[in-house]
């Protein structure tokens, strides 16, 4: 393990470098080239984290690259060859090596082009924030920060090499990641990269959906996704990119007699996931579906508001509708089936339990609150958890109270039934012999039958099962009347 000392405006720093990136600077100045590490690898080395990806940069053509590196990696790739990158794994380590680029624009439009250049200070020029420009010059490890990323470091702020607008103009995605790296590392942003976060907003609609869901999942599990939001809102990119959570901004009616339901819904998001469970328990952290359901969950809110007589307010139905608005969004960012469905559906059950808290349910009632629920339960249990935010300890502790008394009921009849997977007392074979059924419509709604009685009273004896099953069926259109016309009936 090599080690180097920086000293940066009264800080000395010590990095501390594996072997491999030595040897592997040393190949390429052996040849007469350029080789630095570079990038978040480097930033990550003065916040005292090491990472497996390692990112280089050189004066080397990828091909000078593939003949430096082919015999010493373990394998290696050129899928990013056309913007000059050469993948390749070395024991532990994932290495990105790309050739130095230089700014070239297309004048027909000023879009940015792949253009390869020969100095280390133009390359790190050209990337998004000063704490993600610097480098380290092999195999010396010669600290190159030609735009103070470590002064910006220190100072816990993000700030562009060059003007923000250049940064952003490369690459508009760069205002997301912006957001992402607040929630990140918790570093503030720099007034004027805010500035023009807000004038170039409208730039991010030409980035496709999936390249903003990427970086909305890494904001979203980030260590202060609160900040992220809050900074993607603030400076108006959430009315492109997530338009329901700018609307939760209700403004307040003259006697403010309801709370911020944007300010609660970041309070959620934040105890959503303070109750993650570590890596070996229900819902290991951080987990994206939870909490991006605790960001949704309020946001049928500002369409079903309404000012009732009295002076109270009431949004009816905020949690069908936004389970609705909820899978529209994640439609158009492009997220998989599975992960819109689970959101959705948390958004759709969270209110559920407040009627327990006021009632209690019965046996059925939280039978079906399990079942509804079904693989997304434990989540569902610290959504509901999370979405308390009242100052009033009184109504806090009672909520909270009422939900453990609703989690030692689920544990009891889980024990008591095994109900994890909640199944008629009698199975689809069952369900045609007995009534000289073909597999059809028919089938299904007799097995629906027995599931609701299932829900209603418990496990049954499979000689009550089949006598309730029966009784239902005597009395339903397709049921044939007794006696040897049955046996057409089963031949139609």
């Amino acid at each position: 393990m090599a080690h180097a000392h920086h000293k940066t405006d009264s800080h000395t720093v010590s990095f501390q470098v594996d072997p491999v990136v030595l040897e592997l600077g040393q190949r390429f100045v052996d040849a007469g080239h350029e080789l630095s590490l570079v990038g978040g690898p480097v930033r990550d080395l003065f916040l005292g984290r090491v990472s497996p990806d390692l990112d280089f940069t050189t004066d080397a053509t990828p091909d000078q690259t593939v003949a430096l590196i082919k015999k010493w990696a373990d394998n290696y790739w050129e899928i990013g060859r056309a913007f000059g990158t050469i993948g390749m794994r070395k024991g532990d380590f994932q290495i990105e090596i790309t050739t130095y680029r230089a700014d070239a624009y297309d004048p027909e439009s000023r879009k940015p082009l792949v253009a390869f250049g020969t100095s280390l200070t133009d390359d790190l020029l050209r990337r998004d924030f000063t704490i993600n420009a610097m480098a380290l010059r092999l195999p010396m490890l010669e600290l190159v920060d030609p735009f103070g990323g470590v002064r910006d470091l220190h100072a816990s702020v993000l700030n562009t090499p060059g003007p923000p607008e250049t940064s952003f103009s490369d690459d508009p995605l760069r205002m997301m990641r912006a957001a992402r790296f607040a929630a990140q590392l918790g570093v503030s942003v720099h007034p004027e990269v805010r500035e023009a976060m807000v004038r170039m907003a409208e730039r991010i609609s030409i980035i496709s959906a999936e390249r903003v869901r990427d970086e909305l999942i890494k904001l979203i599990c980030a260590a202060q996704p609160r900040a992220g939001v809050d900074l993607l809102v603030d400076t108006g990119l959430a009315d492109l990119v997530l338009p329901e959570v700018s609307a939760l901004r209700l403004e307040s009616d003259e006697h403010h007699r309801h709370k911020d339901v944007y300010q609660h819904s970041l309070q959620v998001l934040e105890q959503a996931a303070a109750l993650e469970s570590k890596a070996d328990g229900p819902v290991p952290g951080p987990d994206f579906v939870l909490r991006f359901a605790a960001l949704m969950h309020d946001v049928g809110k500002p369409a079903t508001r309404r000012f009732e007589p009295g002076g109270a307010v009431s949004f009816r139905h905020h949690d069908m509708v936004g389970a609705k608005l909820t899978a529209k969004r994640m439609k158009a960012l492009r997220f998989d089936n599975d992960t819109i469905k689970a959101v959705a559906r948390l958004v759709e059950l969270h209110m559920r339990f407040y009627g327990y808290g006021e009632a209690g349910w019965s046996d059925s009632a939280v039978r079906r609150y399990i079942t509804d629920a079904g693989p997304l339960l434990e989540r569902l249990h610290r959504l509901t958890r999370s979405d308390v935010t009242t100052r009033n300890q009184r109504k806090a502790d009672r909520l909270s109270f009422a939900y453990d008394d609703l989690e030692t009921r689920i544990a009891a009849l889980r024990e008591q039934e095994s109900l994890d997977a909640v199944r008629p007392d009698l199975d689809g074979g069952q369900i045609m012999a007995l009534l000289g059924l073909k597999p059809g419509p028919v089938v299904g709604r007799a097995y629906k039958f027995l599931l609701e009685e299932r829900m209603e009273h418990g496990p049954l004896d499979p000689a009550v099962a089949e006598s309730r099953l029966r009784d239902w069926w005597a009395v339903q259109p397709e049921a044939a009347p007794a006696g040897p016309e049955l046996s057409t009936t089963e031949e139609s």
